[in-house]
């Protein structure tokens, strides 16, 4: 009798801990803290495709486009609410970094959920639309320098967010001396940024390289400057660095994931792993090379610590331009 009920309990624990690995992967969900098209769309939407493809996951990953406050609508969405989904994660980025860093989601702070992994990093830029008379990023600063008020700047994070402070970069190592004259509109994303930019609202857009991409190759923007050390290969070999037109001005957004802080260990590990391998896949290298995305490894533990260190790294810049006190 002692050894039936043993070896029962032992089955019933089996089948508990079959369950908490499979729960990850049902319905598996994706959060886009945007409206569709920009760079946390793009990164739910393949991921997830990629993930499925490899065989990662056996379901196709829904993605759910929750836009608002530069990601905070989502980010208090799973803190209260989906705080113990274990088939849930988010789109996370320098963008997330930033508005964490400036206290910008009223009540929330980045302990409150668990970072997963990155999965590369997207060199920012700045651009205008395809039929704009500027052609330079000094063109364009030299406009702003003139008369601040006669550019406005879109980008898809909010007033202080990651994409204004590129701009903000760009404008100082240009000699802007007072760089919150910069006019900065935000939007929900940055399609809905371009959006703009199309429609004349705009002069400028700042984004990151994997969402202009298409709007390049559709023949409605161009690239005037990548934020990027030294030129980028490939596709984006045409495209010219700040650097290399006198400006000293370098933001790369790295790209990743977030779970609810209740998530299971059990369901954390297991997309820690699946993240992991689908960033070794020779399949996401080459999503990496077609999409401007520049190498960053970092799972688990590591990503935390890197996160950490982004947030307090930002901080500092923010209350160098006077963002925060």
């Amino acid at each position: 009798m002692k050894l039936t009920a043993t070896r029962g309990a032992l089955a019933a624990l089996a089948l508990s801990l079959s369950a908490l690995a499979a729960s990850a992967q049902e319905n598996p969900e994706c959060i886009a803290p945007a409206n569709p098209g920009g760079g946390w769309d793009f990164t739910c939407r393949q991921v997830g495709k990629s993930l499925q493809d490899l065989g990662l996951i056996d379901q196709t990953m829904q993605v759910v486009n929750l836009a608002g406050g530069g990601g905070g609508v989502a980010f208090a969405e799973v803190v209260n609410k989906r705080n113990d989904a274990d088939n849930l994660i988010v789109a996370a980025s320098s963008a997330t970094a930033t508005r964490l860093a400036q206290g910008a989601y009223p009540g929330n702070t980045m302990d409150q959920v668990r970072w997963l992994a990155s999965v590369g990093a997207d060199y920012g830029v700045i651009a205008v639309a395809a039929d704009s008379e500027i052609e330079t990023l000094p063109q364009l600063l030299d406009q702003i320098k003139a008369d601040p008020t006669s550019v406005s700047i879109a980008g898809g994070s909010a007033v202080g967010g990651w994409d204004h402070l590129k701009v903000l970069i760009a404008a100082d190592a240009y000699g802007i001396e007072d760089v919150r004259k910069v006019k900065y509109i935000a939007f929900d994303g940055g399609g809905e940024a371009v959006t703009q930019l199309l429609a004349g609202s705009v002069q400028g857009f700042t984004g990151d390289i994997s969402e202009a991409k298409g709007f390049v190759d559709s023949g409605d923007i161009k690239v005037i400057a990548v934020l990027a050390p030294e030129r980028l290969g490939g596709a984006f070999a045409n495209f010219p660095t700040a650097r290399e037109q006198g400006i000293d001005a370098v933001g790369a957004n790295w790209r990743g994931f977030y779970a609810p802080g209740g998530m299971s260990d059990e369901a954390y590990d297991e997309w820690v792993s699946k993240i992991g391998e689908l960033y070794a896949s020779d399949q996401w290298k080459e999503v990496m090379a077609a999409n401007g995305l520049a190498p960053l490894d970092l799972q688990g533990d590591d990503f935390q610590d890197f996160v950490e260190e982004s947030v307090a790294r930002i901080q500092t810049i923010s209350r160098e331009i006077g963002i925060i006190k």
